[in-house]
C-alpha cells in the first residue's frame, strides 16, 4: 500500500544511507532524485571497513537497530546468495595485554544480552576460525561471534541503484557540494554548486562527515566528532582468513577477490596530514608498518601489497550515538549522520523512508533524533 504523504524527495549524497533511503522511497512510490557531488559511494562509504557487527559495549536502543541492521543484511544475504561482496564469517576481536584489556568484561556483557559469543584461548582459534597466526592472540584470549560479517558497500550501493533506477529513481552525479534550500522556513529544494535546483516536499542529507557543517548553514546543531580515517586496501592474496579481525594494532577485513580491507587509528592519526587545500598527505612508512602489523595477525605472515588508500572523515557523531531523522525546527529536513553505516545502511534507510514518507516517528530512531543536540 502506498502511504506516502508527500509528493517528491530529494537525497543529497549517494553514499549507503543516502541510496538506502532512496530505494525505499521508491519503493513506497515517491518520486525521488539523488544528486551527489562525485559517482556514487566517492565518500565515507567507499572506505569503509565494512564489519558488520554489534560487538562490546552501547546503549540499549543503539544495539538493537544495529542487530536490526544485522537482520537486514542476513535478507539480503539469502536472496544473493552467489554474490562475493557479502559474507557471514564472523568477527574474532582480541585486546592489548595488561590492565587494560577488557575481553572478559565484553564477553560477560555480549551473553547476557543474547550476542553470540564464544571466548577462546589461542590454542582454541584455529578450530573456530582460520587463518588467524595464534601466537598474536593475548594471554586473556579472544572472542569469536559467529554472526557477524562484512559488506563490500560499493557492490552494494551499485546493486540498490540498479533496483533504484529500475523503480524510476533519478541519479545526478559530479555536480560538486550541493546546499539545502530553506525558503519560508522550510527546506523546499537541494541546489548545486553549479546553480542546478531540485525541488521536493522533503530534503533528505545524507553526505557523511559533512553532515554536521551542512545544517549549521541553517542554524542548527549537531554534534561532531569526525577523525580523519586511512583505510588500505591491499592487492589479492590467497589466504584462508575469512572473518574480520579487530586486534589492538590492525582491524583486517576480507574482501571481493582475495583481497583484504585494512585500517587502524593509530595510523590515521600518524599517517595522515591534512594540507591546507583541505587535500591529504600519505606517510608511506606508516602504511608499511600498518601492512607489517596486518601480516603479524594473519596465519604464515603473508607479505601484503598496497592496491589502493581511501583517507577522509569517519562519521562520528559527537556523542556516538546515531543521528537520524527530520530537523523540527525546518520541516521537510531530514540527517542521516552516524558511525556504523555500514552495519546500519539497510535499516536507516527502510526507518527514514518510512519517516519521510508517512511524516510518522518510527519508535526506534526516539533517542537518535537530531534536536537532542539543541540544549547543549
Amino acid at each position: 500500500m502506498n502511504d506516502n504523504t508527500i509528493t517528491s524527495a530529494v537525497i543529497i549524497g549517494a553514499g549507503i544511507f543516502g541510496v538506502s533511503t532512496a530505494v525505499q522511497l521508491a519503493r513506497r512510490g515517491v518520486p525521488v532524485t539523488i544528486i551527489n557531488d562525485g559517482p556514487p559511494a566517492n565518500g565515507a562509504s567507499g572506505r569503509s571497513l565494512s564489519w558488520l557487527n554489534s560487538a562490546r559495549m552501547r546503549s540499549e536502543p543503539y544495539h538493537r537497530l544495529r542487530m536490526a541492521g544485522i537482520d537486514r543484511y542476513r535478507t539480503l544475504a539469502a536472496r544473493h546468495p552467489d554474490v562475493n561482496w557479502l559474507r557471514f564469517d564472523g568477527g574474532l576481536t582480541w585486546d592489548m595485554e595488561g590492565e587494560s584489556n577488557e575481553i572478559a568484561a565484553a564477553y560477560r556483557y555480549e551473553t547476557s544480552i543474547g550476542y553470540d559469543a564464544q571466548h577462546l584461548s589461542a590454542g582454541e582459534i584455529a578450530g573456530v576460525t582460520p587463518g588467524v597466526d595464534a601466537r598474536a592472540i593475548t594471554d586473556a584470549g579472544a572472542i569469536f561471534n559467529p554472526g557477524e560479517g562484512w559488506v563490500d558497500l560499493p557492490s552494494l550501493i551499485a546493486l540498490l541503484l540498479q533496483e533504484f533506477a529500475d523503480l524510476g529513481g533519478r541519479l545526478v552525479t559530479d555536480q560538486g557540494q550541493a546546499a539545502v534550500v530553506v525558503n519560508g522556513g522550510r527546506a523546499v529544494a537541494a541546489e548545486t554548486a553549479s546553480g542546478a535546483r531540485f525541488t521536493a516536499d522533503a530534503v533528505v542529507l545524507a553526505t557523511g562527515p559533512a553532515v554536521p557543517k551542512m545544517v549549521a548553514a541553517s542554524g542548527q546543531t549537531i554534534g561532531d566528532d569526525t577523525p580523519i580515517a586511512l583505510l588500505v586496501q591491499t592487492k589479492p592474496r590467497a589466504h584462508p582468513l575469512r572473518a574480520v579481525l579487530n586486534t589492538p594494532r590492525v582491524a583486517v577485513r576480507p574482501a571481493p577477490g582475495g583481497t583484504f580491507s585494512l585500517d587502524a587509528d593509530w595510523a590515521a592519526d600518524e599517517g595522515v596530514k591534512v594540507r591546507a587545500d583541505g587535500g591529504y598527505d600519505i606517510d608511506d612508512a606508516v602504511v608499511a608498518a600498518l601492512l607489517a602489523e596486518a601480516a603479524k595477525v594473519m596465519e604464515g605472515n603473508p607479505r601484503l601489497e598496497v592496491a589502493s588508500i581511501g583517507v577522509g572523515g569517519k562519521p562520528i557523531p559527537g556523542d556516538g550515538e546515531p543521528v537520524i531523522g527530520a530537523l523540527k525546527a525546518i520541516p521537510g529536513y531530514y540527517v542521516a549522520f552516524s558511525h556504523s553505516g555500514a552495519t546500519l545502511g539497510l535499516i536507516v534507510g527502510e526507518l527514514l523512508a518510512y519517516e519521510v514518507a508517512t511524516g510518522a516517528e518510527h519508535p526506534m530512531l526516539a533517542t537518535f533524533r537530531p534536536e537532542r543536540f539543541a540544549s547543549r
